[in-house]
């Protein structure tokens, strides 16, 4: 297994009073970033990156100092007056809405930001109808930086039962035996063609974590409650279990396409993976991203510390009544039934269940059963 990102795994948990001090809300998708600072998966960071470093990462993709790859902020967005006080008190409190305080900053540098072209250089775009871009150009003006303490986990839910932290995946790993350890990421529900380029990957490597991405998504995308039965469900049926891990990973889907696939890679990297699925279109959203750039970037990151898995895209052929792709199936699109999250998406949405050859009848009947599946 390799080491962390950065060569450590970071902890900043740490109980500490709160209660005398200033505080900040955030946002809950924000609580859970700062929690897997405190937990490692975002090692090497230990809170939230200040200017030199942001500066680097927008316009280099890696840390200031180091040079490690690292291509999307982790940042606290606050109003002129807030950044002013911050940086005189030097300590604040971080709370949810309702006063929850759960956490504290060491504040180290409160600077201003411009937030059109970082977020262009950041999403490749600054067109504001671009998720990512909407968010950033709606940020308040400052940043805050320096290194967190976390006093209070966020409590326990539904959603949250299948929460692992990096050294409770890097444990399970090990317990296993798997010198190997290929890393799946998606933000839809499973569909047959996910399945078979899972299951592709497990004919190479020791084991598979699969790890859903649970936070913040688009209008229209599926929820977080409907993909995470959903893949309980896939497991399971139909997977061997001592040759995967499921857990989920609890941060909000930036649509940075290519940027986001490294970043995606590198939490895996923490989590204690070897190898990392890059899908087509990762990370993407609409057509702002070419359908391969997010292959395309790993070359920039030779150093990255974990191997990105390149599969063709799987299609089932009904001329040789099977899944296929390119390499092995020698007919055309006529006779293609071809699957993406899209398409599975727009399905339901109709009412329309898909064949068994596209989805699993007991993921299919999962999805229906859900008044209404999709994130308004």
């Amino acid at each position: 297994m390799g080491e962390p990102h950065g060569g450590k795994l970071v902890n900043r948990h740490s109980s500490s009073n709160l209660d005398s001090m200033d505080a900040i809300e955030v946002s809950y998708d924000l609580r859970s970033d700062v929690e897997n600072i405190a937990d490692g998966v975002f090692s090497p960071l230990e809170g939230f990156v200040g200017r030199e470093d942001f500066e680097s990462i927008v316009k280099k993709g890696r840390l200031a100092g180091s040079g490690l790859a690292w291509t999307v902020p982790i940042v606290l967005d606050v109003d002129e007056a807030m950044a002013a006080r911050a940086k005189q008190v030097g300590e604040v409190a971080l709370a949810t809405a309702g006063g929850d305080r759960f956490a504290s900053l060491k504040v180290e540098e409160a600077f201003a930001f411009n937030r059109l072209e970082s977020a262009k250089s950041i999403y490749g775009t600054d067109d504001p109808k671009h998720p990512g871009v909407d968010k950033m150009a709606n940020m308040k003006g400052h940043l805050l930086s320096g290194r967190i303490k976390v006093s209070k986990r966020i409590p326990q839910s539904p959603l949250r039962r299948r929460r692992m932290t990096p050294e409770q995946t890097r444990a399970q790993f090990a317990a296993k035996e798997w010198k190997t350890v290929v890393g799946f990421q998606t933000r839809n529900v499973p569909h047959v063609a996910h399945e078979m380029l899972q299951k592709a990957a497990l004919n190479l490597y020791d084991g598979l974590f699969v790890n859903p991405l649970i936070g913040k998504k688009k209008q229209g995308d599926f929820k977080d409650e409907v993909i995470l039965a959903a893949y309980e469900t896939l497991i399971e049926i139909y997977y061997p279990v001592d040759r995967a891990v499921f857990a989920t990973l609890h941060t909000e889907m930036r649509y940075a396409g290519p940027k986001e696939a490294i970043h995606h890679a590198i939490m895996r990297k923490n989590f204690g993976c070897t190898h990392f699925i890059v899908g087509r279109d990762h990370a993407g959203v609409g057509t702002y991203y070419h359908p391969f750039a997010s292959h395309e970037i790993f070359k920039d990151y030779p150093d990255l510390g974990i191997q990105p898995v390149f599969f063709p895209a799987f299609y089932y052929c009904k001329k040789c009544l099977s899944y296929a792709n390119e390499r092995n199936c020698p007919h055309g699109p006529e006779v293609r039934d071809e699957l993406s999250g899209t398409k599975m998406r727009r399905m339901v949405s109709s009412g329309e269940i898909p064949a068994e050859h596209l989805m699993r009848p007991e993921i299919a009947k999962l999805i229906v059963s859900f008044k209404e599946p999709f994130v308004q």
